[in-house]
């Protein structure tokens, strides 16, 4: 059992003054509008619905908190989360680049996502989700732009592989790699930037993300919450549209 299992809704907000004043280690997620990333937070979690994936992509404009350890696993399970016992939190950035997302909308993104990712001292990792077949848009190069001057680590997951054959993944994977190869420091050393492919269909990657996620959360070693497994709800193994 994972202990990503153990996640569970903690608090959504809207600017970036409600942010919670938690200190512990924040993994946020970030990805293109439609590249799967409701869909791998879920199956990843083990839960059907713990991340929201709006019916019009893009709609959805609010970060979403979710939290490790301080609880029983189950989203249905009225026990009080102990905040004092949270171990990490899980971060569900909004969606980006759906054309039908108003001008405003588009501006409150920028200053939410691009403050968060630059400025918050919680923030231990980025996990990016990447549509396999269309690395790296405009705005998903934007995002890496906005990060990469934090120095912390980034791990892309290239989402949807199972829609490629075998040379087109390879050639997916290599390719973001030497993409994120490019960024180096002042000293010409590359950023922690690492990436993966994934498909939550054909449940391809899953414990390669789990376990750079737990890293990243510097929750390797922490004792494993054996919590009853019927207490998790089962992942959708479907992808995002």
């Amino acid at each position: 059992m994972s202990q990503l299992w153990q996640a569970r809704f903690f608090t959504t907000v809207n600017h970036l003054r409600d942010l919670p004043t938690t200190q512990v280690p924040e993994i946020a997620f970030a990805g293109r509008s439609n590249a799967g990333k409701s869909t791998a937070i879920n199956v990843l979690c083990n839960q059907k619905k713990l991340a929201f994936a709006s019916k019009t992509p893009g709609r959805t404009q609010h970060i979403n908190y979710f939290s490790i350890g301080g609880a029983h696993v189950a989203q249905h399970r009225k026990d009080e989360t102990k905040v004092d016992e949270i171990r990490a939190l899980l971060v569900d950035l909004p969606g980006y680049g759906y054309a039908e997302v108003s001008g405003s909308a588009k501006l409150h993104w920028q200053e939410l996502l691009g403050d968060y990712v630059r400025r918050r001292e919680q923030l231990a990792a980025l996990v990016m989700i990447i549509d396999s077949r269309r690395p790296f848009t405009e705005l998903d190069i934007q995002m890496v732009e906005w990060f990469a001057p934090t120095g912390k680590p980034m791990h892309c997951i290239l989402s949807k592989a199972d829609k490629l054959n075998r040379n087109e993944a390879t050639n997916a994977l290599r390719q973001a790699e030497t993409f994120l190869a490019s960024y180096v420091d002042a000293d010409g050393k590359p950023f922690p930037f690492t990436a993966q492919l994934f498909s939550a269909l054909k449940r391809t990657g899953i414990d390669e993300a789990n376990d750079k996620i737990l890293e990243l959360a510097g929750l390797t070693t922490e004792d494993i919450d054996h919590a009853a497994d019927d207490d998790a709800g089962d992942a959708t193994p479907g992808e995002d549209k």
